[in-house]
Protein backbone atom coordinates (compact mmCIF):
# COMPACT_ATOMS: atom_id res chain seq x y z
CA UNK A 1 0.00 0.00 0.00
CA UNK A 2 0.94 3.16 -1.02
CA UNK A 3 1.47 5.95 1.30
CA UNK A 4 -1.34 8.18 -0.77
CA UNK A 5 -3.77 5.15 -0.59
CA UNK A 6 -3.10 5.03 3.27
CA UNK A 7 -3.52 8.55 3.79
CA UNK A 8 -7.16 8.49 2.09
CA UNK A 9 -7.77 5.82 4.27
CA UNK A 10 -7.19 7.37 7.18
CA UNK A 11 -9.20 10.42 6.15
CA UNK A 12 -11.88 7.80 5.62
CA UNK A 13 -11.66 6.62 9.06
CA UNK A 14 -11.38 10.03 10.40
CA UNK A 15 -14.53 11.04 9.13
CA UNK A 16 -16.19 8.02 10.00
CA UNK A 17 -15.49 8.92 13.50
CA UNK A 18 -16.48 12.02 13.08
CA UNK A 19 -20.01 11.19 12.26
CA UNK A 20 -20.26 8.66 15.37
CA UNK A 21 -19.43 11.58 17.77
CA UNK A 22 -21.26 14.08 16.16
CA UNK A 23 -24.32 11.65 16.58
CA UNK A 24 -23.38 10.57 19.59
CA UNK A 25 -23.06 14.42 20.84
CA UNK A 26 -26.79 14.72 20.66
CA UNK A 27 -28.79 11.99 21.91
CA UNK A 28 -32.89 12.22 22.01
CA UNK A 29 -34.38 10.13 24.86
CA UNK A 30 -38.25 9.42 24.97
CA UNK A 31 -39.11 10.46 28.81
CA UNK A 32 -41.85 8.63 30.96
CA UNK A 33 -43.77 11.78 30.75
CA UNK A 34 -45.96 11.76 27.85
CA UNK A 35 -44.64 13.91 25.05
CA UNK A 36 -41.41 15.05 26.85
CA UNK A 37 -38.35 14.37 25.67
CA UNK A 38 -34.97 14.68 27.25
CA UNK A 39 -31.74 16.15 25.20
CA UNK A 40 -28.15 15.22 28.29
CA UNK A 41 -25.52 16.82 27.09
CA UNK A 42 -21.94 16.48 28.82
CA UNK A 43 -18.46 17.00 27.46
CA UNK A 44 -17.59 20.34 25.49
CA UNK A 45 -20.27 22.55 23.81
CA UNK A 46 -19.26 24.74 21.29
CA UNK A 47 -21.19 26.56 18.43
CA UNK A 48 -21.35 23.75 15.92
CA UNK A 49 -22.48 21.70 18.91
CA UNK A 50 -25.16 23.88 20.03
CA UNK A 51 -26.14 23.87 15.80
CA UNK A 52 -26.14 20.41 16.13
CA UNK A 53 -28.22 20.08 18.65
CA UNK A 54 -30.96 22.90 17.54
CA UNK A 55 -30.94 21.35 14.50
CA UNK A 56 -31.03 17.72 15.17
CA UNK A 57 -33.99 18.65 17.96
CA UNK A 58 -36.09 20.49 15.81
CA UNK A 59 -35.89 17.93 12.78
CA UNK A 60 -37.48 15.05 15.98
CA UNK A 61 -40.39 17.33 16.96
CA UNK A 62 -40.72 17.64 13.34
CA UNK A 63 -41.08 13.82 12.71
CA UNK A 64 -42.55 13.30 16.32
CA UNK A 65 -45.17 16.44 15.85
CA UNK A 66 -46.89 14.95 19.23
CA UNK A 67 -44.21 16.21 20.86
CA UNK A 68 -44.55 19.34 23.45
CA UNK A 69 -41.71 19.27 25.96
CA UNK A 70 -38.05 19.53 25.60
CA UNK A 71 -36.00 18.96 29.29
CA UNK A 72 -31.89 20.02 28.15
CA UNK A 73 -29.63 18.64 30.69
CA UNK A 74 -26.43 20.13 30.98
CA UNK A 75 -25.84 18.39 33.96
CA UNK A 76 -22.61 16.35 32.18
CA UNK A 77 -21.11 19.75 31.56
CA UNK A 78 -18.33 20.92 33.16
CA UNK A 79 -16.38 23.85 34.40
CA UNK A 80 -13.66 23.09 32.11
CA UNK A 81 -16.42 22.07 29.17
CA UNK A 82 -17.13 26.00 28.69
CA UNK A 83 -13.54 27.43 29.81
CA UNK A 84 -12.86 28.64 26.27
CA UNK A 85 -16.27 29.34 25.65
CA UNK A 86 -16.89 33.00 25.77
CA UNK A 87 -20.20 33.51 28.20
CA UNK A 88 -21.80 36.65 25.89
CA UNK A 89 -21.74 33.95 23.30
CA UNK A 90 -22.52 31.22 25.54
CA UNK A 91 -25.94 33.17 26.62
CA UNK A 92 -26.81 33.94 23.06
CA UNK A 93 -26.36 30.43 21.77
CA UNK A 94 -28.61 29.55 24.67
CA UNK A 95 -31.41 32.02 23.66
CA UNK A 96 -31.35 30.95 19.96
CA UNK A 97 -31.42 27.16 21.17
CA UNK A 98 -34.39 28.65 23.12
CA UNK A 99 -36.53 30.50 20.49
CA UNK A 100 -35.82 27.25 18.12
CA UNK A 101 -37.56 25.44 20.31
CA UNK A 102 -40.40 27.59 20.65
CA UNK A 103 -40.81 28.88 17.46
CA UNK A 104 -41.42 25.17 16.87
CA UNK A 105 -43.96 24.98 19.58
CA UNK A 106 -42.15 23.30 21.78
CA UNK A 107 -41.38 24.07 25.75
CA UNK A 108 -38.00 24.49 26.77
CA UNK A 109 -36.68 23.49 29.73
CA UNK A 110 -33.49 23.83 31.20
CA UNK A 111 -31.81 21.84 33.82
CA UNK A 112 -28.18 20.99 35.19
CA UNK A 113 -26.25 24.25 34.93
CA UNK A 114 -22.76 24.08 37.21
CA UNK A 115 -22.94 27.15 39.41
CA UNK A 116 -19.66 28.53 37.89
CA UNK A 117 -21.72 28.76 34.52
CA UNK A 118 -24.45 30.24 35.99
CA UNK A 119 -22.29 32.82 37.87
CA UNK A 120 -20.62 33.74 34.92
CA UNK A 121 -23.35 34.58 33.29
CA UNK A 122 -24.86 36.40 35.95
CA UNK A 123 -21.43 38.14 36.43
CA UNK A 124 -21.48 39.40 33.02
CA UNK A 125 -24.91 40.97 33.30
CA UNK A 126 -26.46 39.04 30.43
CA UNK A 127 -30.22 38.64 30.58
CA UNK A 128 -31.17 35.09 29.14
CA UNK A 129 -34.82 34.08 29.64
CA UNK A 130 -35.16 30.20 30.30
CA UNK A 131 -37.43 28.27 32.26
CA UNK A 132 -34.79 26.58 34.14
CA UNK A 133 -34.84 23.61 37.05
CA UNK A 134 -31.90 22.48 39.59
CA UNK A 135 -32.28 18.88 37.91
CA UNK A 136 -34.43 16.46 35.91
CA UNK A 137 -36.58 14.86 38.17
CA UNK A 138 -37.35 18.59 39.40
CA UNK A 139 -38.55 19.36 35.99
CA UNK A 140 -40.13 16.05 35.60
CA UNK A 141 -42.48 16.81 39.04
CA UNK A 142 -43.23 19.88 37.36
CA UNK A 143 -44.39 18.95 34.39
CA UNK A 144 -46.57 15.70 35.70
CA UNK A 145 -48.37 17.72 38.22
CA UNK A 146 -49.30 20.61 35.41
CA UNK A 147 -50.77 17.79 33.60
CA UNK A 148 -52.37 16.39 36.41
CA UNK A 149 -50.59 12.85 35.06
CA UNK A 150 -49.83 9.67 36.94
CA UNK A 151 -46.65 7.75 35.67
CA UNK A 152 -48.29 4.45 33.83
CA UNK A 153 -47.65 1.46 35.80
CA UNK A 154 -43.96 -0.46 34.82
Amino acid sequence: MDQQQELNELKELVKHYEKVIKNMSVPIIPSIVPRTILVPIAGFIYRDRFEAIRTKVLKYAADHRETECVIFDFTGVNTEDVESFDYNELASELSQLNSAQKLMGLRPLYVGFNPRFVREIVHAGIQVELEVYTNFRAALKVLISENEKSLPAL
